[in-house]
C-alpha cells in the first residue's frame, strides 16, 4: 500500500538492548615492582586489540569480546618490560531488526562502541591501581579495524590462490 502511494517500503527498526558486559578474564603484571629497572625509565605503550562475535543459545542474543593486551616497555631498553595488561571484556546485546549481511559490521564496529568507555576506565584503574599512571585509551576506530581485518582476510585468501613458482 505504501508503494502505491510513492512511498518506499520501511525498514525494520533496529532495536538493540545491553543485557550484560563484564570481565571474561583479567591479568595485570606490575614487571617494573617485581624485578625493578636501573636508570631512566620512559615508558613506551604498545596496544593489541582483537574483536570477537558469536551467536548465543537465547533468540535474538549475540555475545561480543573486546580482547586487549597492553604491553608498556623501557623506551631506552625495549626488552625491559613495565607492564602487561591483558583484558577480555564482553557483552551480550539482544539484537533486533538488523538484517542478516549487516550484522556481522553490526557486531564488531557497533557493539564494541558501546563496550570501550566501560572498558577504557577498566584500563585506567588496573593500570592506576596497579602502580602506574592511570592509562587512558584513545577511542579506537572500530570500522577501521573491522575495514583493515577484512583487507587483510581478502589478502590472505588471495595469497592461498596464488600459485606458487
Amino acid at each position: 500500500m505504501a508503494e502505491e502511494n510513492g512511498a518506499a517500503p520501511q525498514a525494520p527498526q533496529v532495536k538493540l538492548n545491553v543485557v550484560n558486559q563484564f570481565v571474561r578474564d583479567l591479568s595485570f603484571e606490575n614487571i617494573l615492582a617485581q624485578k625493578g629497572v636501573e636508570g631512566e625509565v620512559t615508558p613506551d605503550v604498545n596496544i593489541q586489540v582483537n574483536l570477537d562475535a558469536k551467536k548465543r543459545a537465547t533468540e535474538n542474543q549475540y555475545e561480543t569480546a573486546i580482547k586487549l593486551v597492553v604491553t608498556s616497555v623501557n623506551k631506552p631498553k625495549p626488552e625491559e618490560r613495565l607492564f602487561l595488561l591483558e583484558v577480555d571484556y564482553v557483552g551480550l546485546f539482544d539484537i533486533q531488526g538488523v538484517p542478516d549481511d549487516q550484522l556481522h559490521p553490526f557486531l564488531l564496529i557497533e557493539c564494541p562502541r558501546l563496550l570501550f568507555p566501560f572498558l577504557r576506565r577498566i584500563v585506567s584503574d588496573v593500570t592506576r591501581d596497579g602502580g602506574f599512571p592511570p592509562l587512558n585509551l584513545e577511542t579506537i576506530d572500530f570500522m577501521k579495524l573491522y575495514r583493515q581485518e577484512i583487507e587483510r582476510q581478502q589478502q590472505a585468501a588471495k595469497d592461498e590462490n596464488t600459485p606458487v613458482s
